[in-house]
């Protein structure tokens, strides 16, 4: 039995499997930044508050000024933001903000109910200014969906990041964001995240292999879900096919699959996890289990917009001075060299 059990072209968000919901993945070439950390360029042309063609190698998103995204509500999920080049400006209902990047990563349950806005500010004014994010969304189950909002910082100096070797002396470098890999465990999820049990056997990582590089992927449970997300490289081989980039392969979990990498370096996302196996109905920014949960979620918001806005404008940045940082609903602020 093949243990790749189908392979899938990644669209402009892709499809992940439960308990996840999908994954967005935004790579652009921002220019230099102008005074205001936006693009210092011509925004002519442009669907500006609507703006995801990649026009010049980069887009506005939905921001005017800033690249990105003003403020927004979630509710019964939770988002987890893997920012491997850049840096994001958060700012929520909350009254809680962050600036991170570069490596970083923020894990947010939305719970009941949170406004944030995902601003990208473009700091650099003398050198372009290149962007590269995942954000993922993991389901929370129905017993979840209504606990607190809640975020944590996951910084990159404290991400565990493992190099091995393969028998050619070839080169796997693995980011581990959620689960247990190689022996390593990753940093304590959120407290209410479908992750923070390992019985779930959730795993986040993101791997980089060396041209002519060979990785096997160790069993899971049976039951597991798992696909690995081929994102950048050329072409590798694995499970008797050979698969161009810009595929995801969906692969039986309790199965050992080996990844043989083309001449190219080559980039993956994994994403694995155990079901939560329940019915999920979206709409927008609102994942709950019934339509009727969906229709209580949008009256919420439209009362009390989830806490207010705190913030002087929707598209809020900071000063370009500061540095990393993440302040919490408590006011303790906790503080990171640039």
């Amino acid at each position: 039995m093949s243990v790749i059990i189908k392979v899938r072209r990644l669209g402009f968000t892709w499809e992940t499997p439960d308990p996840f919901l999908f994954c967005a993945y935004h790579e652009d070439q921002y220019p230099k930044g102008n005074e205001e950390l936006g693009p210092d360029a011509p925004l002519e042309g442009r669907n500006i508050g609507q703006d995801f063609i990649s026009k010049d190698g980069w887009r506005m998103y939905h921001g005017n000024k800033v690249p990105g995204f003003p403020a927004h509500p979630h509710r019964g999920f939770e988002t987890i933001t893997i920012v491997q080049k850049g840096l994001v400006d958060h700012s929520d209902s909350l009254g809680a903000a962050g600036r991170f990047g570069n490596g970083d990563v923020q894990w947010m349950t939305a719970g009941r109910g949170v406004q944030h806005s995902e601003m990208f500010p473009l700091l650099n004014s003398e050198e372009e200014n290149p962007f590269l994010l995942f954000q993922i969304w993991l389901n929370l189950p129905k017993s979840k969906k209504m606990v607190a909002p809640h975020f944590k910082m996951l910084w990159s100096e404290e991400i565990p990041k493992i190099t091995i070797t393969d028998q050619q002396g070839k080169l796997i470098e693995i980011t581990l964001i959620a689960g247990t890999l190689q022996n390593q465990k990753a940093e304590t999820p959120a407290p209410d995240s479908w992750a923070s049990n390992s019985e779930n056997e959730v795993l986040i990582a993101t791997i980089k292999m060396a041209p002519n590089a060979q990785y096997t992927f160790k069993k899971a449970s049976e039951g597991i879900n798992r696909s690995i997300f081929f994102f950048k490289g050329n072409e590798i081989e694995s499970d008797g096919y050979k698969i161009p980039v810009n595929h995801e392969l969906i692969t039986v979990a309790h199965k050992e699959l080996t990844i043989k990498n083309g001449d190219k370096e080559s980039h993956f996302l994994l994403l694995q996890g155990k079901p939560i196996n329940e019915s999920v109905v979206q709409q927008g920014p609102f994942v709950m289990n019934t339509q009727q949960e969906i229709r209580e979620a949008i009256l919420e918001y439209q009362h009390n917009q989830f806490g207010k806005w705190p913030w002087p404008t929707y598209d809020h940045v900071h000063d370009k001075s500061k540095g990393r940082f993440a302040l919490y609903p408590d006011g303790n602020e906790i503080t990171k060299d640039q």
